[in-house]
């Protein structure tokens, strides 16, 4: 069995806000992320797979299929976007660091061929970033 991690790059704005709390609750948990206007970040993602290479290509999967996956799936949802305002699963989801990196698994599981999606790692900055292992782990 072979782990393999394919990177990809976005760039988006959010806020955190829950509805439920008052302004001031929001100013007091969030701080200065409480902003609705927004702030952006250039994420990193890398998402981890893991098969077994199969015998004739060398691959556990087809590469140039997973950057295309992951372009369709993620980049070109994400990109250049205020998730907040622009990104269904965020509608009603604070789009946290740890939260972006369940949608993003939820997105891919089950897309990949020939491969088990093994772990989405998201950074928010280079020294921040959340792992998801996937449902109930």
């Amino acid at each position: 069995m072979i782990l393999l991690t394919r990177k990809a790059e976005f760039s988006s704005a959010h806020f955190y806000w829950n509805p439920a709390w008052s302004e001031a609750e929001n100013q007091r948990v969030f701080g200065k992320c409480a902003n609705r206007q927004g702030h952006g970040h250039n994420y990193t993602l890398e998402v981890t797979v893991e098969g077994n290479i199969d015998p004739a290509s060398g691959f556990v999967v087809d590469l140039k299929l997973l950057k295309e996956i992951l372009e369709r799936e993620v980049v070109s949802v994400y990109d250049h976007r205020h998730l907040n305002h622009e990104v269904p699963e965020f509608s009603t989801t604070i789009p946290t660091t740890e939260n972006i990196a369940v949608a993003i698994w939820r997105r891919l599981v089950g897309k990949i061929p020939n491969a088990r999606l093994q772990r989405v790692r998201v950074y928010e900055m280079p020294d921040l970033f959340a792992d998801f292992y996937g449902e109930g782990a």
